[in-house]
């Protein structure tokens, strides 16, 4: 099997994981800056069979779209054009920031590890790509 790609997108950084090639569990990969993401996911792709990527879909707690929804979708267009055949799929990510805040303190990281936006961004990714794959089974 191939790997599912999730992406917690930021206007500066861009948080990614990935899942193991079963599709069974979501490790965070990096964080990136935002404009090289598109460069980053592609050359990810020639080196790993990736059957598709999975992107955090910004929306405030009314379940209306947050203010960086349109930049979601413009980097989703672009992603589309530059990897025609890579399904890219939504999944809600509320919450997803104060979930890795949380898994970064029950996990004993010290304070100014737990400071660190770019790891807050990765296991944000993480917990995105996670629910994608639980939900996937049910």
């Amino acid at each position: 099997m191939s790997r599912i790609v999730a992406i917690d997108y930021g206007r500066k950084r861009t948080g990614i994981a990935v899942s193991d090639p079963m599709q069974l569990i979501a490790g965070g990969l990096t964080t990136v800056a935002t404009h090289e993401l598109l460069d980053f996911l592609a050359g990810y792709v020639q080196k790993e069979p990736v059957e598709r990527v999975i992107v955090g879909l910004p929306k405030q707690l009314n379940n209306e779209a947050s203010e960086n929804m349109q930049r979601v979708e413009m980097f989703v267009r672009s992603l589309k054009k530059r990897l025609p055949d890579l399904p890219v799929e939504y999944v809600d990510e509320r919450f997803t920031s104060v979930l890795a805040h949380r898994a970064m303190l029950e996990g004993g990281l010290k304070k100014k590890a737990r400071q660190n936006k770019a790891l807050v961004d990765e296991i944000s990714a993480t917990i995105i790509l996670q629910t994608y794959l639980e939900n996937k089974r049910l």
